[in-house]
C-alpha cells in the first residue's frame, strides 16, 4: 500500500456564498492524498498500474473552474471524480480559501474531506 500526495496546488476560483465572491474570486490551495496499492507499478516501473498524478492535478483544476457556494461541495466533487480512477482505497482532500472575506482577520479557511 502506498500514497500519492499533491501538496498545495495553487489555483484561482470563484467559490462562495457572498455575491462579491462570484465576481472577485479568490486564491485557493488544495492538497490531495490518495492511498492505493501501487506495488506492481513500483516493481515494474509501470504507470498503468498506478494513478498518474498529472490526472489528479487535471481533475482538481477542472473542478475548480465550476463555481460552488461551498468549498465542501467542491471537495466532494473532486473526491467523486478521483474515485472513478482505479478505485483508490482512501482519498483525502484539503481545500483552503486564501484571504477569505472576513475583514482581514484570518489568513485562510480550510475544509478537509475524507472518503471514509
Amino acid at each position: 500500500m502506498g500514497k500519492i500526495i499533491l501538496e498545495n496546488i495553487k489555483l484561482f476560483g470563484f467559490h462562495g456564498c457572498m455575491p462579491k465572491e462570484k465576481y472577485v474570486g479568490s486564491y485557493y490551495s488544495i492538497s490531495v492524498e490518495i492511498e492505493l496499492d501501487f506495488y506492481e507499478a513500483s516493481v515494474n516501473d509501470d504507470l498503468s498500474k498506478t494513478i498518474d498524478y498529472v490526472d489528479l492535478y487535471h481533475i482538481v483544476k477542472e473542478e475548480m473552474c465550476i463555481n460552488s457556494k461551498l468549498i465542501e461541495h467542491l471537495a466532494q466533487r473532486i473526491i467523486k471524480r478521483i474515485q472513478k480512477l482505479k478505485k483508490p482505497k482512501h482519498t483525502k482532500i484539503k481545500i483552503c480559501k486564501e484571504n477569505p472575506p472576513l475583514q482581514n482577520s484570518i489568513d485562510r479557511v480550510c475544509v478537509i474531506l475524507d472518503d471514509y
